[in-house]
């Protein structure tokens, strides 16, 4: 696991053991999680107004229903200030990605997108599955390659074939769209890795099961002997470990993303590598973030 060549909180390269496991082989998309919420009724996080109590000094005004968006900016922005181009859209939900007048007609092979962590464990739940751990979701989109870059190997794109849906140019404002996609892409629009599994890298983040923190080296570092005392089947930090410590008054759990989205870009988060990862609040739903679930051997 990790990656000791890219960001800080990658590091350190590590050696783990995991059990076996199955995983799906996409994205969960629009028609699955639809036939999910018609036979379940389930209302995801973002159909529903916050309640201001849960958020100190909250504008009353902003107590509606909707989800962040992602607009392309006229030019270039200070990148440390992702609400250059998050757009807060009332009524922006899964149903209604880019706000009240879009729909997911003709996207139903996309992957869902607004959905908040409790969304995604309830459709796990139903679909008689979990979510994977970090170790698991990182071990599927390595496709057996041990230490590469990219799921496909170290370069990002071999001969220039596009192997994702990631940002091509200058982000947020410059799209060169070479890969043929704005936003999300049908799941299997990309080459599958090494074990058959499609879009673990790029078009949408993934939900893991893990609260995030800084990986803690337990046991043998890769590639050194002693295999049988590497941790097995790690998990990530406790709830309250995971609180963002650049807002202490917030106390809202993040867990951990993995595989970058359609907005990773060479020069803004790249995060197209199955080592790459990001915290998340549990609370949040944007139009960049899915999941996939798993099954575990009995």
């Amino acid at each position: 696991m990790g990656s000791a060549r890219h960001y800080p909180e990658e590091a350190p390269a590590r050696a783990v053991r995991i059990d076996p496991f199955w995983i799906d082989e996409t994205p969960v998309t629009n028609a699955q999680f639809a036939r999910f919420v018609a036979e379940t009724g389930h209302v995801t996080l973002a159909e529903l107004p916050p309640d201001p109590r849960d958020y100190p000094g909250m504008d009353p005004a902003m107590a509606r229903a909707g989800s962040l968006v992602f607009a392309r900016t006229a030019g270039p922005v200070d990148l440390g200030d992702p609400s250059a181009w998050w757009d807060f859209r009332f009524d922006a939900n899964w149903r209604r990605p880019l706000g009240p007048e879009s729909s997911i007609e003709g996207l139903e092979d996309h992957p869902v997108v607004h959905v908040a962590y409790a969304d995604a464990l309830a459709y796990a739940d139903w679909a008689g599955k979990a979510l994977p751990t970090e170790a698991e979701w990182e071990y599927a989109a390595r496709g057996g390659l041990d230490g590469a870059d990219y799921a496909w190997g170290d370069e990002l794109a071999p001969g220039g074939a596009m192997m994702a849906n990631y940002w091509q140019g200058l982000f947020p404002f410059a799209n060169q769209l070479l890969d043929g996609y704005e936003r999300t892409s049908p799941v299997r629009a990309f080459p599958a890795n090494g074990h058959g599994l499609w879009d673990m890298i790029g078009n949408v983040w993934e939900w893991t099961a893990d609260w995030y923190a800084a990986p803690a080296l337990k046991g043998k570092a890769r590639g050194k002997p002693g295999c049988c005392d590497l941790p097995r089947n790690p998990r990530g930090a406790r709830e309250r470990e995971s609180y963002d410590p650049a807002s202490p008054e917030s106390r809202i759990g993040r867990k951990v993303l993995k595989g970058g989205s359609h907005l990773c870009a060479a020069n803004y988060c790249q995060r197209y590598r199955p080592a790459a990862r990001h915290p998340q609040p549990i609370d949040s739903a944007t139009s960049h973030i899915g999941f996939r679930c798993v099954s575990r051997a009995a």
